[in-house]
Parts: structure tokens; C-alpha cells; sequence
């Protein structure tokens, strides 16, 4: 099970795909990328994904990689502003996105948060707002209505075998 169904990776891909050729291109993904506070160059993009453009199955497989849960090392268990341990790799971006979601640094990701940061990054319609509430008590564990980093992390992380 991954955190974001085939049809809502679809929907993604469909909206990335600024210019409707069926392909995105490394400037559409690093146009989302940035949206969400990663910063790679064009050469380094092109080095990670390996081509200058992915087709939707190639575009899968590039989220199902990226959202694999690695053995990261710890960095010496720092801490940053919310109190999150750092860790290296996976960990360490998974904070940063986290930190993206979080609106008010609260510590929790709420579906309003969530629909906000959908609508800035260009990928919200109107039928999303139920989507969002969904995808939100998918992955609360406590039912407490809100992602806590732990089951933010959890919902990333759960990849299709």
C-alpha cells in the first residue's frame, strides 16, 4: 500500500505535465520539488531520475523509490526547532516535508493544512477536499483528526510491495 493511491498519482502526474505532451519533464518535477523545499539543480535531477523526462510508469516508480523507507544513519540525534530528531537521509527529508505540511508548526498536519498546501502547489480541486480528510483518517492511528509526525512519517514510508 503506498500513501497516494494510482488515481491520485495520476491526478499529480496529469497536472505536473504542464504542457499535455504525456511526459514530465525534470523542469515540471523540479517545479513541484521546489513547491515543496527541495532544491536540486537541473544536472543533479537528471542524475537522480536518470533521463530528462518520465512517462507516468516511469513517474510511479520514481515516487515508489523516493518514498522507500532506507536505513539512514543517525546524524548525533539532533534536534531542530519542532523538537523532531534529525536523522540523515529519508528522515531528515521526511522532517523537512513534514515541517511543509505543518502550516502553523503545531506539530500536526491538519486536512485543512494539507488542502492549503494542495492549492499552493497547484494540485487542489474541488473534490479533493473530502480526499484530504480521508487520506488524513487513513493514516491517524490515534484518531485524534490530525497527522502527528510518527504516522506522517508511517503514510510516506508505506510503499506497494
Amino acid at each position: 500500500m503506498c500513501a497516494l493511491n494510482r488515481t491520485d498519482l495520476l491526478r499529480i502526474f496529469e497536472k505536473l505535465d504542464m504542457n499535455d505532451d504525456g511526459l514530465v519533464s525534470l523542469d515540471e518535477l523540479n517545479w513541484l520539488l521546489e513547491k515543496i523545499g527541495f532544491q536540486f539543480s537541473h544536472d543533479e535531477l537528471e542524475s537522480l531520475v536518470g533521463k530528462e523526462s518520465l512517462d507516468f510508469n516511469e513517474f510511479l516508480f520514481f515516487y515508489e523509490s523516493i518514498s522507500k523507507q532506507k536505513n539512514g544513519e543517525s546524524n548525533g540525534g539532533d534536534k531542530n526547532d519542532d523538537g523532531m530528531e534529525e536523522k540523515d537521509g529519508v528522515e531528515s527529508d521526511l522532517a523537512k516535508a513534514f515541517r511543509v505540511f505543518d502550516l502553523d508548526g503545531d506539530g500536526f498536519i491538519t486536512s485543512q493544512e494539507l488542502e492549503c498546501v494542495l492549492k499552493r502547489l497547484g494540485l487542489w480541486d474541488e473534490k479533493n477536499c473530502k480526499d484530504c480528510r480521508s487520506m488524513i483518517y487513513a493514516y491517524d492511528t490515534n484518531s485524534d483528526g490530525q497527522l502527528d509526525f510518527e504516522e506522517f512519517k508511517n503514510m510516506m514510508l508505506l510503499t506497494t510491495s
